[in-house]
């Protein structure tokens, strides 16, 4: 598993999570690093990468050094062992999560989440992990200073998409590219079945899917980073994009929410039971406000499809219903499953769908 983050590295060498702290990087928010998680048994080995991939490194993904010279970074290595892990059954790739946790989560905590879904639904996991100060003075001023650390994590994240969408841009170039020669040569004069072709053969060759998945205040790090002005996280990157009981304003949700290009489909999930928004709307300032995942008036957004978990079996007041005791519910499981899949979710569970208050709801 790896993470991508911009939390201060205390330790180099270190093997285990005292390695990174819960503050931002000391040299600036927007730095970025990336940890080699493993598992054995229940105990977790961590690995601080360098900022360049050694030449160990590119043999295990087999990349090739540049004879220019030029240094290749821990991203590509990184990226190398996903989709190889992702790709280890090419008859049934394994989709990719990239994931980004709330409020109130140590690096640990992130983790452990992360191998959850992996198992759970048959994903691969990266993590964008910003420092949240699991594990400090909890109630407003813990929660106030969370939102300031990710309000300082917006340029990292902002990175982290665009290497992301550079990566995988490259990945499917390389595939498309030849593709695209056999179909010039079969149909050179007949443009519609020419894109027929390279559509379908793409898609066998580029079989991954992708799935940006944003829980709780990981939300409100999305919503500052497109109201940046050095906004690059808007690209149409990810097959689904799944905001999981976004803490954020419901008011004017949509002016910011329509900037995103899914490939595919935008989710919204709601619980107006949900104990964790109930607290975050006693918080001062704009937090008194409700919550996007804690209210199910005015969903006005032109392309989020929303989901009201409210009522559902087994899911009460949870704040994670994708974890735990509501996956007991095959609803919820299912409907999870295939939104991680890249999949048309609410047509995989075939959900009841609301027109009077535009939301489908699981039962």
């Amino acid at each position: 598993m790896f993470i991508v983050t911009n939390r201060n590295i205390k330790n180099e060498n270190g093997t285990d999570f005292s390695a990174v702290e819960d503050v931002c990087n000391r040299k600036g928010p927007a730095e970025l690093r990336i940890l080699e998680v493993t598992k054995k048994g229940r105990s977790w080995t961590l690995r601080v990468l360098k900022d360049k991939a050694t030449d160990a490194m590119l043999a295990e993904v087999e990349i090739a050094k540049p004879d220019n010279g030029e240094p290749v970074y821990a991203s590509r290595y990184a990226f190398g062992k996903i989709v190889a892990a992702a790709m280890a059954d090419p008859k049934n790739p394994r989709p990719i999560v990239f994931y980004v946790h709330g409020f109130n989560n140590t690096l640990e905590d992130v983790v452990v989440r992360c191998d959850a879904l992996s198992k759970t639904f048959g994903v691969e996991v990266v993590a964008f992990s910003w420092p949240a100060n699991g594990g400090g003075v909890r109630g407003v001023a813990s929660y106030l200073d969370d939102k300031r650390d990710a309000l300082a994590s917006v340029v990292a994240f902002d990175r982290a998409l665009q290497k992301a969408r550079d990566l995988l841009q490259d990945l499917r170039a390389s595939a498309i590219e030849a593709i695209a020669v056999k179909s010039n040569e079969k149909f050179p004069k007949n443009g519609e079945r020419f894109r027929e072709l390279l559509a379908r053969e793409a898609e066998k060759h580029c079989p991954i899917r992708t799935t940006l998945m944003l829980h709780s205040m990981g939300n409100y790090l999305l919503e500052r980073t497109l109201k940046s002005t050095a906004l690059r996280g808007h690209c149409p990157l990810f097959d689904n994009i799944a905001l999981c009981a976004a803490d954020v304003n419901h008011e004017d949700h949509a002016a910011w929410l329509d900037q995103l290009q899914p490939r595919s489909r935008l989710y919204v999930t709601i619980n107006e039971d949900d104990v964790a928004l109930r607290a975050s709307r006693l918080k001062g300032g704009d937090e008194q406000l409700a919550r996007l995942g804690h209210w199910t008036s005015n969903l006005n957004s032109s392309q989020a499809i929303y989901v009201d978990f409210t009522n559902a079996k087994r899911v009460g007041t949870s704040h994670a219903y994708f974890d735990g005791v509501a996956l007991e519910n095959s609803k919820v499981k299912n409907f999870f499953k295939a939104a991680l899949h890249g999949l048309r979710a609410e047509q995989e569970v075939s959900l009841a769908y609301d027109s009077a208050r535009n939301l489908y709801r699981i039962p």
